[in-house]
Formats: C-alpha cells, sequence, structure tokens
C-alpha cells in the first residue's frame, strides 16, 4: 500500500456504472473504496480483484496485487476473490480476458449470492488461477499453495530499447518519493530535492553521486523477467499443477498460516459444492 502520499482517483465510465481509476495499487483501490471516503455506501457483499496478468500459484502469491487487493478486503471483513489469468508472453491474447471472465461468472454468481445470504466461507479469500486458453479449460479443482516460484532474471536495458523506462519514476510518483526518502536520510543533497519532488521525476541515487548535475549522473535501465523452474512437486491438488493440467484452480487463502482444520474444510466444502452444482 502507498503511504503518506497523495493518490488521485479519476473518474471513469464503465457501463453506466460510476467508477474511478485509482493511481496506486490494488490495496490501494480496495482500501479507498472501503474507507467510505470515496463512496458513501454500505460494504459490497464481494470484491473481486482482478483479472491480472500472470500466475497468482505458489510463492507468487506473496507478491501478487491482485491477491493483496483480495486480502485487503478479507482484513475489512468482506468476501473477496483474486483472479488471475496465467498469460503466456507469446501465446496469450488480450481477448482470452474476456473468455477468463465468461468462465469466472458462475463462481462469482454463487459466490455473491452466498455472501449475501452469509454463508460465503469465512475468514477466508479464494484465489482463482485461470489457465491459458481460457476457454478450453477442463473445470473448477479445489487446490492448496504449493511451494512453485520462479526465478527473478533482470536484465539490463537500454534506454533506446525501452523508452518508457526513463520516465518510469514520473508514471509512479508513489514509489519515486518513498524511494527518494532513502536518499535524503543519506545526504544532505537529498534534503534540497525534497521541495522540487512534485515539479521533476524523482530519481533513486546513491550518496556517491550527490552534487552531480543529469548530464553527469550514470543511469542504467533494468526489466524483470520470471523464468519457470523445473517442478518436483507432482501433487495433483496443488495449484500450479492443476493449472498446468488445464483446470482453472481455486486456492482458499487465509490470514493466518495457522488456520482450524474445521475453517479450512468448510472453506473447501464450499467451493467443492458450488463446482458440483455448476456441473
Amino acid at each position: 500500500m502507498t503511504l503518506h502520499e497523495t493518490l488521485t482517483a479519476s473518474a471513469a465510465e464503465i457501463s453506466g456504472v460510476t467508477a474511478f481509476e485509482v493511481s496506486g495499487t490494488p490495496a490501494d483501490c480496495v482500501s479507498l473504496a472501503l474507507s467510505g471516503a470515496l463512496f458513501s455506501w454500505s460494504k459490497p457483499s464481494l470484491v473481486i480483484s482482478g483479472i491480472n496478468r500472470g500466475s497468482s500459484c505458489g510463492h507468487q502469491i506473496f507478491c501478487s496485487g491482485a491477491v493483496a487487493g483480495a486480502r485487503e478486503a478479507l482484513i475489512s471483513g468482506v468476501p473477496s476473490l483474486s483472479i488471475t489469468l496465467n498469460w503466456k508472453k507469446d501465446g496469450s491474447s488480450e481477448s482470452e480476458f474476456k473468455d477468463a471472465v465468461n468462465v469466472c461468472l458462475p463462481l462469482v454468481n454463487v459466490a455473491i449470492r452466498d455472501a449475501e445470504k452469509g454463508v460465503f466461507p469465512k475468514s477466508c479469500s479464494l484465489n482463482i488461477e485461470i489457465p491459458s486458453s481460457p476457454s478450453s479449460n477442463k473445470g473448477f479443482k479445489v487446490t492448496r499453495q504449493s511451494l512453485w516460484r520462479s526465478s527473478h532474471s533482470w536484465q539490463a536495458v537500454s534506454a533506446n530499447r525501452h523508452p518508457s523506462a526513463g520516465h518510469f519514476m514520473s508514471n509512479q510518483q508513489s514509489l519515486g518519493i518513498q524511494l527518494a526518502q532513502l536518499s535524503r536520510d543519506a545526504s544532505a543533497a537529498g534534503a534540497a530535492r525534497r521541495l522540487n519532488t512534485q515539479r521533476k521525476n524523482v530519481e533513486v541515487e546513491s550518496v556517491g553521486v550527490a552534487g552531480k548535475n543529469d548530464t553527469e549522473r550514470v543511469k542504467k535501465f533494468f526489466r524483470l523477467e520470471f523464468v519457470d523452474q523445473d517442478q518436483v512437486d507432482v501433487d495433483e491438488d496443488l495449484d500450479f499443477r492443476a493449472v498446468e493440467n488445464g483446470f482453472i484452480s481455486v486456492t482458499p487463502l487465509f490470514l493466518s498460516s495457522t488456520v482450524e482444520v474445521e475453517t479450512q474444510t468448510s472453506a473447501s466444502n464450499w467451493i467443492t459444492n458450488t463446482i458440483s452444482a455448476d456441473e
């Protein structure tokens, strides 16, 4: 979440519904919406975070924006779903998002109905991972969080190759200002820049380059890529394995790592019954 910085909420029209785009993270969006500061309303029946690109299986859950948004709703006592599409860089297309929506709607509708009845699983959020080519999925499957993870591969790139990189900090003011705080704490030169953070691009620099002008400053640009690793787990009930096999993975997530067996069983039973009824 973005703390102690200003976010922008811009009005947007979506099929006649009053909506806002928020210049923050998914968790910021959910927190602001539920706070009552943006909308004058009672708490919604259900919060849906996503559909996002990428994977939220295994360890990816800890860095997933979609999961963070759903978790923020859960913290506020609102039932929630996080949904991600297992996007393939060289094989997926934008049209698959519409397919992903269509395959999720039956589960979403039942979740809304049961949330309004007060019988949606308590104290948990449901993390839904949709496989590539959603329209040809094999159905829903109740899964458990695995230990699957991707390797982080940071690639040095040129500014010419990725021209947007030079504007990254100006487009991500919240992040840039927070990072600039580190520089302010480290050098006196940073204190002078504080007055100008809203008027120019915020750059992260080490103490060693304090005082240098823009032409003397060395800038390096990087792009993060994820590289899949071979997995030794063969349990078919694990999230990533289900997605690999063409199923829509549905994993109950809890705020506490020490969840009562009864609570976890209740959540799994709800998902199983919902899936069976839909079939």
